[in-house]
């Protein structure tokens, strides 16, 4: 049954309560799933709107300002809906507006207008902001606190599963079949009406999985609550009103910021990047066949992050992580052919573990400010807008192996975070 996070300590679920707690566990994987699948659609959307609509890479990029966009507009009032309403009516309704904007790409690709396929996304993106919100603090709240970015790598992973499989669904019912459109109508609207089956797909599946969550029995959690007073909580929190008031959340605010923008950027850029003569040569729908070993490489990760993790502690798993992406990236940057291309595919492996240790590490210890401070994180997301909206400039200036610098420059401040920053200060 759902309920909301303020409430008596009487209804706090043990967390020796494993029956309970994995069920949730269990039901929760298939949200990661889903919004990890639609997220990594815009990689294929990216080259195909580019395609219809001669496009600069700038203005491409639009398409992920606009999704993540969102994160900065919506993910403050939806911490306020989370905790008013609880964890599961959050996630039902988060689900529902994602239905809801997948279902907006069918009068989009009619009117074959660029500005409508831009407000559906930012609709969808509104409803995954919200499962966000929702689904990442329930995760760390169900089980003991050590093992919480384990935990929350684990249903990541999930979240990987999606990315995986999407690029490869995208380039065979989007990429592929857009070769064939119709003569009857004008080439930007033919193209544009392949994306109409895909995204009504995802609005059913949306929709059922809101019908799905609403009848579930999921354990109500409060441990967020004001109302869980133990005295190191008190201690904790004397004198603190606002969650950014604790460092290491403000702190991990920014990586989250620079780290969704560096793996933003990178997925974005893949297709044409491996479209490159001087790199793989490949066509459109062959190049984003191979973005499925880029997220492939994040799932495989997580799995592995997830045991590393019950042994080694997160924030130095994360550093180490950081910088080896960094590296790879400059690698790619550097060189050409396939050691160019292995190398930015191969940064999705350590990609992998970097969003789920970076949330968990930045919400540790933060009390009755824990549906606050995830607000304050999802709303940081937005750097998915705003990295790759940078990068697609630098690309039309520069051009884009250059332009994957500012990747590197994020992984670099995350090395930091995950060596020091993560560190609660009391």
């Amino acid at each position: 049954m759902a309920g909301s996070p303020m409430m008596s300590d009487s209804t706090i679920l043990d967390a020796s309560n494993g029956d309970n707690h994995r069920f949730a566990l269990v039901s929760l994987t298939s949200l990661f799933f889903m919004w990890g699948f639609i997220t990594c659609l815009n990689d294929i959307l990216i080259p195909h709107l580019k395609a219809v609509f001669s496009l600069s890479y700038t203005e491409a990029m639009l398409i992920q300002f606009c999704f993540f966009g969102a994160y900065f507009l919506v993910s403050i009032p939806a911490g306020k809906l989370v905790k008013k309403l609880g964890y599961q009516k959050g996630i039902v309704t988060g689900l529902l507006i994602g239905s809801a904007g997948c279902a907006l790409f069918y009068p989009a690709a009619d009117q074959a207008i660029y500005g409508l396929f831009l407000a559906a996304l930012f609709v969808l993106a509104s409803g995954i902001t919200v499962l966000q919100v929702a689904a990442n603090p329930y995760v760390n709240a169900l089980g003991r606190a050590e093992t919480a970015s384990s935990r929350l790598n684990l249903t990541q992973a999930f979240n990987a599963l999606g990315t995986t499989v999407a690029p490869y669904f995208g380039a065979v019912l989007i990429l592929s079949v857009a070769v064939g459109a119709g003569s009857e109508l004008s080439h930007a609207q033919a193209e544009a009406e392949q994306v109409k089956l895909p995204y009504l797909i995802l609005s059913a599946l949306l929709a059922m999985l809101a019908v799905i969550f609403y009848q579930l029995k999921l354990p109500v959690i409060t441990e967020h609550s004001s109302g869980s007073n133990s005295n190191s909580n008190v201690v904790e929190h004397l004198g603190k009103t606002n969650a950014l008031q604790h460092r290491h959340l403000a702190l991990g605010t920014v990586a989250i910021f620079l780290y969704v923008g560096a793996e933003v950027s990178i997925g974005s850029f893949l297709v044409n990047f491996l479209g490159e003569s001087h790199i793989a040569g490949l066509a459109e729908a062959e190049a984003a066949k191979y973005i499925t070993y880029y997220w492939g490489g994040a799932m495989v990760g997580r799995f592995i992050g997830s045991a590393v993790m019950q042994k080694i502690a997160a924030g130095k798993v994360l550093g180490v992580n950081a910088l080896v992406a960094g590296c790879l990236v400059i690698l790619a940057m550097v060189t050409s052919g396939k050691l160019a291309m292995l190398a930015i595919l191969a940064v999705g492996l350590f990609n992998s573990i970097m969003f789920p240790t970076i949330f968990s590490l930045a919400i540790q210890k933060l009390g009755p400010h824990t549906s606050q401070g995830s607000g304050w994180l999802c709303l940081a997301i937005v750097g998915g807008a705003i990295v790759p909206l940078l990068q697609g400039a630098m690309a039309d200036s520069f051009g884009i192996q250059l332009a994957f610098i500012l990747p590197v420059l994020c992984y670099s401040y995350i090395v930091f975070y995950g060596v020091k920053g993560s560190q609660p200060v009391v």
